[in-house]
C-alpha cells in the first residue's frame, strides 16, 4: 500500500509500525547538551538574523520562512561537507512491512554530493500549529521512519520541526522516539538552535568518517 507521507498522524505511525514516544532518550539529551561557545561573528550574523525575523517573520509564508532563515541558518553552521550536505525539498521513500512510505522532506541531511544517498536528518516546517497539509510532528516522524529503513543500522536518525519561530529537535533510535521542548528563534534561544546544529554536525560527521 502506498501512502504520502502527509497522510499521516502519530497514532497511526504508532499503531502501524510499533513506535513508542518516550520522555528521553540518551541520544537526544546527548544532542541537546552539545558543548559549544559561540564567537563574536557568530553572535553578529546570529543577531542579524534573528532581527531580520523580528521585522516580519510571523507574517512569511513556509518559502520565505525557509528562504530567509532556516536556509541562512543552515548554510551558516556549515552543513556541507565532503561527506554529507543538506538538500532542500528532496523525495524520500521506503518499503516498510507492507506500506511503501513516500514524500518530500522540506530539508534533508544525507551522504552524497549531488543527490541524497543515506540520509541521517529529517526537517520539516510549518507556518501554523494546524495545517491542512497534515501534522508537522507526524510528517517528520515518518520520513525519519524511511530514512531508519534505508539506512539499515542501529545509528539514531535526527529530526527537527519548525512552526514559524519555535523548533522542536527529535530523535529515533530504534522503536523509540523522543521530542524535546520547544527552542524559540527570536530570543537568545537562537544561539542554543546553533548549538545544537553544531552538535548535528558534529554527530553526522562521527557516523560518516
Amino acid at each position: 500500500m502506498k501512502r504520502n507521507f502527509r497522510d499521516w498522524d502519530l497514532d497511526e505511525i504508532e499503531e502501524t509500525f510499533n513506535l513508542l514516544q518516550v520522555e528521553q532518550l540518551d541520544s537526544l539529551t546527548h544532542w541537546l547538551s552539545f558543548s559549544y561557545t559561540i564567537d563574536d561573528y557568530e553572535k553578529k550574523y546570529l543577531d542579524e538574523l534573528k532581527a531580520v525575523y523580528l521585522i516580519g517573520g510571523d507574517d512569511w509564508n513556509e518559502v520565505e520562512l525557509e528562504n530567509k532563515f532556516i536556509s541562512p541558518l543552515f548554510v551558516f553552521a556549515k552543513m556541507d561537507s565532503k561527506q554529507f550536505a543538506y538538500f532542500l525539498e528532496r523525495e524520500l521513500s521506503a518499503t516498510i512491512g507492507d506500506y511503501e512510505i513516500m514524500g518530500k522532506v522540506d530539508g534533508m541531511i544525507a551522504t552524497g554530493f549531488r543527490n541524497p544517498r543515506k540520509p541521517y536528518f529529517c526537517l520539516n516546517e510549518y507556518k501554523r500549529q494546524t495545517d491542512p497539509n497534515g501534522d508537522p510532528r507526524a510528517q517528520v516522524l515518518i520520513a525519519m521512519l524511511a530514512a531508519q529503513q534505508i539506512n539499515q543500522d542501529d545509528n539514531p536518525i535526527y529530526g527537527c520541526y519548525i512552526i514559524g519561530r519555535s523548533w522542536y529537535f527529535m530523535v529515533l533510535v530504534g522503536q523509540e522516539y523522543a521530542i524535546s521542548n520547544v527552542f524559540t528563534c527570536t530570543d537568545e534561544e537562537l544561539y542554543d538552535i546553533f548549538r545544537i546544529l553544531k552538535g548535528l554536525r558534529k554527530g553526522i560527521q562521527l557516523l560518516t568518517d
